[in-house]
C-alpha cells in the first residue's frame, strides 16, 4: 500500500482476502465449463482487480477518517460506506415518492370535485348565474358595445322562465346587457356643419344629451315632479314650445301630454326599483338650414318598477325619437346656446293607452289581464318603429 493509503498497481493482495485458486483447481473449473457444468468462475482481469483494490483502499481511508472500527458497546461498529456528497439515500427517495403519491391523490380528489361542480352547474345554471352582475343572466357578464347603426333585427330573448326580482330587476330582459342610465347616451365626434363651428356642434350634442338625461333619467322627473332642468335647456324664444310644455305639466290631456317629452310615473301607483334605468340608442347630427345644426337622437329606456310596498316587478319600455336644433342667433330669432325642439316621437311598452293624465301606467303580472288590443309589438325591437297613436299588445317586457 502506498503512503497515501491507496494500493499501488504492483502491490500484492491484502491480507485477509480470499486466496487465488490453485492451478489444479483452475484446471478443474475449465474442464467443467467445457463440459457444460454451471458455476465456473471467470478470472477477473488485471484492470478489474486494480479498480477493486482502489475502491477497497478508499473505503478504508474513509473509515479511518471517521473513526470507524472503534469499539461500541463491546461490538465493532462497521465502517460506513463512502458516498459522494449530496447522494440521496433510500429513505429520502421513498419520502419524495410518498409526497408525489400524496399530490397525485390530492389532484385526483380536486379533479373529481371540479367534474362534479361542472355537472351541477350544467344541470342548474342559475346556481352560478344568479351571482353575476346585471340581473343573473349569463349574458350580462359584459355590456353590449355602443349602437353605431340602426339594428336589423330584434334582440334575442332572455332565459325562459327568468322573472325579474327586486335584487335583479332586469333578469330575463335583453336590457340586462344594455348600459346603465346616462352611460348609454354617447355623443359622436363633433365636426363643423351648417355654418356652425366644431365647438358649436359639440355644444348642440352635449345639450341634447343633457335634455335626454333630465327628461328620462332624472329621479325627480320620474317621480312626476316638474322637470325644471330639462325645461331650462330649451330656447324660450321658440314660439309656443316652452308654453305648451309648461301647460301640459299642469293641465295634461290627450292634446297636450307631457309624455311627449318626459317619462313620468305616479308615485302612488309605481316606483322605480333601485336607481338604474337601462339605456340603448344612438345620436347623429347634420347641417340644418344655414346657420344651424340638427341633432337626431333615438333611444330606448327600460324602467323597472314596483307598486308601493310591493315586491312584484314590472318593466315599462319607452323609445324616443327626438330632433333638436341649435341656431345662430345672428341669423335666427334664437337664444345663444339654447335648444329648439324640431320633432318628438315616442313608443311606449306596458302602459295604459286610454289614460291621458301625464303619467305612464304599467301593468303588473298579478293584475287582471286586459283583453288583447291591436297588433303584437316587441318593445325591445329597435329595427322597427311603431306609428304614433297605435296601441298594441307587447310580446315581452
Amino acid at each position: 500500500m502506498s503512503g497515501n493509503g491507496k494500493p499501488s498497481e504492483d502491490s500484492p493482495d491484502r491480507a485477509g482476502d480470499s486466496e487465488s485458486p490453485t492451478d489444479e483447481q483452475w484446471a478443474e473449473f475449465v474442464r467443467q465449463s467445457e463440459t457444460g457444468a454451471a458455476g465456473a468462475p471467470k478470472e477477473p482481469s488485471a484492470r478489474a482487480r486494480m479498480v477493486t483494490e482502489r475502491l477497497r483502499a478508499l473505503d478504508e481511508d474513509t473509515a479511518r477518517a471517521r473513526g470507524g472500527g472503534r469499539s461500541w458497546g463491546g461490538k465493532s461498529k462497521p465502517a460506513e460506506p463512502w458516498q459522494p456528497e449530496g447522494w440521496r439515500t433510500g429513505p429520502a427517495w421513498q419520502e419524495r415518492d410518498g409526497r408525489a403519491r400524496k399530490r397525485r391523490r390530492l389532484l385526483g380528489v380536486l379533479g373529481m370535485a371540479v367534474v362534479v361542480a361542472a355537472l351541477v352547474v350544467a344541470m342548474r345554471p342559475s346556481l352560478l348565474t344568479d351571482h353575476l352582475p346585471g340581473g343573473g343572466d349569463p349574458a350580462s357578464a359584459g355590456s353590449l358595445p355602443a349602437e353605431t347603426a340602426p339594428p336589423t333585427a330584434a334582440p334575442a330573448d332572455g332565459p325562459v322562465g327568468d322573472r325579474p326580482t327586486r335584487a335583479q330587476p332586469f333578469r330575463g330582459s335583453p336590457a340586462v346587457r344594455w348600459a346603465d342610465g346616462a352611460k348609454g347616451i354617447e355623443i359622436p365626434e363633433a365636426k363643423a356643419a351648417g355654418g356652425m363651428s366644431r365647438s358649436e356642434v359639440e355644444q348642440a350634442l352635449r345639450a341634447t344629451r343633457q335634455l335626454l338625461v333630465a327628461a328620462n333619467l332624472d329621479p325627480a322627473t320620474l317621480r312626476g315632479e316638474k322637470p325644471d332642468e330639462a325645461l331650462n335647456l330649451l330656447d324660450p324664444l321658440q314660439k309656443g314650445e316652452r308654453e305648451r310644455l309648461e301647460r301640459s305639466l299642469t293641465e295634461p290631456g290627450e292634446d297636450q301630454d307631457p309624455l311627449m317629452l318626459f317619462s313620468r310615473f305616479d308615485p302612488a301607483e309605481a316606483r322605480l326599483v333601485g336607481d338604474v334605468v337601462k339605456t340603448r340608442g344612438r345620436m347623429t347630427f347634420e347641417a340644418g338650414p344655414a346657420g344651424s345644426v340638427e341633432v337626431h337622437a333615438d333611444y330606448t329606456f327600460v324602467y323597472p318598477l314596483v307598486k308601493p310596498g310591493g315586491d312584484e316587478v314590472a318593466r315599462t319600455i319607452v323609445r324616443r325619437k327626438l330632433t333638436t336644433a341649435l341656431h345662430d342667433p345672428e341669423r335666427f330669432v334664437a337664444t345663444r346656446g339654447k335648444l329648439s325642439v324640431v320633432s318628438s316621437e315616442q313608443n311606449f311598452g306596458n302602459t295604459s293607452c286610454e289614460v291621458n293624465d301625464g303619467f305612464l301606467h304599467p301593468t303588473f303580472p298579478s293584475d287582471s289581464a286586459s283583453p288583447p288590443r291591436g297588433d303584437d309589438v316587441d318593445p325591445y325591437d329597435r329595427s322597427e318603429w311603431q306609428p304614433n297613436g297605435s296601441c298594441g299588445t307587447v310580446t315581452r317586457t
